[in-house]
């Protein structure tokens, strides 16, 4: 017999990763831009045009890119994106997890749920342990070159990839199978084996439908930022939240010891539903 699924979601930037991971090159040492100046443009192009705010972050990376005459091949993305920094241990995560799953008979599968650049965690060190990584992505012409937008997540539309991972329904594109009628009892991942760990606002209508379905969501904050920690806390003080931990996924840490108690509660709803 198989082992019954299990899934640890995350968000990318500020959970894995410190900051926005725009910030990091492309910002500031492509486009030669500061970072707050970038974003106020993309807030102000989203307020004049009545538009999404990732659509107008996504349109002026491809806008400003193209003035700087710049490479915009899949692969040059993906180059971009291999020297993201990641939180102390995020490397080493990932197969200790499984391991300990595998253990308790489970089988963990991990996912992106991200407002970020899908080409950008693609060419990231860790992009292999993902099944999917369901976030904003460019479009692509016949010679490779983005031209437009072919996908957007923002706050509210990442809930549903939730959804995707609970009926096991993965292909962005497919909507039949994401709004066909299916029981709870016959979707292959019930929330109560899934966890999800994000670091902030953007997460608050993930964190709701997690903590409304009986799953773990988990607020994720940087330790050296006093800001992210309080949006942790209010995450936690509004209810939205149940458990939270700062950015170091170390073997031993709060965040690591809070994973294993995570999955060992799994188990125990999985052995809990074998025998009633």
């Amino acid at each position: 017999m198989s082992r019954p699924l299990a899934v640890f979601a995350y968000d990318f930037d500020g959970t894995l990763a410190p900051g926005n991971m725009q910030e990091h090159a492309f910002i500031p040492d492509e486009l030669g831009m500061a970072h707050a100046d970038f974003w106020a443009e993309a807030g102000k192009l989203a307020r004049e045009q009545r538009g999404d705010g990732i659509l107008a972050y996504m349109h002026l990376m491809l806008a400003k890119a193209r003035e700087k005459g710049l490479e915009l091949s899949h692969d040059s993305w993906r180059r971009r994106g291999a020297a993201l920094p990641l939180f102390p241990g995020v490397e080493d995560w990932f197969a200790r997890q499984n391991a300990r799953a595998e253990a308790l008979g489970l089988d963990l599968r991990h996912f992106i749920i991200s407002s970020g650049n899908r080409e950008l965690i693609e060419g990231s060190p860790i992009a292999k342990w993902f099944d999917r990584i369901y976030a904003s992505g460019f479009m692509f012409d016949e010679d490779d070159d983005a031209m437009g937008i072919a996908l957007a997540i923002n706050y509210t539309g990442k809930t549903q990839y939730l959804f995707r991972i609970n009926k096991w329904t993965l292909d962005e594109w497919d909507n039949d199978g994401i709004n066909a009628v299916q029981a709870d009892r016959d979707r292959p991942v019930p929330f109560d084996r899934i966890a999800f760990f994000g670091d902030g606002l953007t997460d608050i209508p993930v964190m709701r439908v997690m903590t409304d379905h009986g799953g773990h969501p988990v607020a994720v904050y940087d330790p050296d930022k006093e800001i992210t920690e309080a949006a942790a806390e209010k995450l936690l003080k509004d209810g939205r939240a149940r458990l939270a931990a700062g950015g170091d996924y170390r073997e031993g840490s709060p965040l690591d010891t809070l994973a294993d108690e995570i999955l060992r509660e799994m188990a125990r709803g999985v052995t809990s539903d074998m025998f009633g």
